[in-house]
């Protein structure tokens, strides 16, 4: 079962849907978690939401208690969210993608889609990863072609992957292709 953390975004019942192609989904609010499926899942997924990590305490309890321990995927804030809790400074970026289509590169060697592929995905945020950072086991995997900005990273050891932009919008193309991918990993 795979158990999404929704933290009061308009996105999080495309998360669900999208998801639920591929296992048996449970959805609840970040304050209001179900323990006992939590315990259940085998993956959990940080969902999009407004504001900054810092202001998801019990975000970040979950995910350290479960790193290593369960699968976790984060998605925009879930992917930043991963990183804060991690260390790494999330901040405000220049010009803010909303709704925006932005071609990305693999740029990874390590990463678990073809180093060189392009796709075409959609981006909501006007947050980022401050650069240069470094988090053993992490490593960015995707960046925009234009901003150069860190769109996914993976820790193929505690099985922790995470997406900038949103794989379940339609402006991603192939987005469950990359679910599915990160998925069997």
């Amino acid at each position: 079962m795979i158990y999404v953390i929704d933290h009061n975004d308009s996105f999080t019942h495309n998360v669900v849907h999208q998801f639920s192609l591929f296992d048996k989904v449970h959805c609840d609010n970040y304050n209001q978690l179900n323990i006992k499926k939590l315990e259940e899942a085998s993956v959990i997924v940080f969902s999009p939401g407004p504001g900054n990590p810092k202001n998801y305490p019990l975000t970040s309890k979950i995910y350290k208690q479960y790193k290593g321990k369960k699968k976790i995927i984060g998605i925009c804030l879930g992917f930043q969210q991963i990183l804060f809790c991690e260390g790494a400074k999330i901040i405000e970026q220049k010009k803010i993608y909303h709704g925006f289509q932005s071609n990305i590169k693999v740029i990874s060697n390590q990463s678990l889609f073809t180093k060189g592929k392009i796709y075409k995905v959609g981006r909501y945020h006007s947050l980022k990863l401050k650069e240069p950072f470094k988090i053993n086991n992490f490593e960015i995997t995707m960046r925009c072609l234009e901003s150069k900005v860190a769109m996914s990273f993976e820790n193929n050891k505690d099985k922790i992957y995470g997406f900038q932009f949103h794989p379940e919008s339609f402006l991603t193309i192939n987005g469950n292709l990359l679910i599915k991918k990160i998925l069997s990993a």
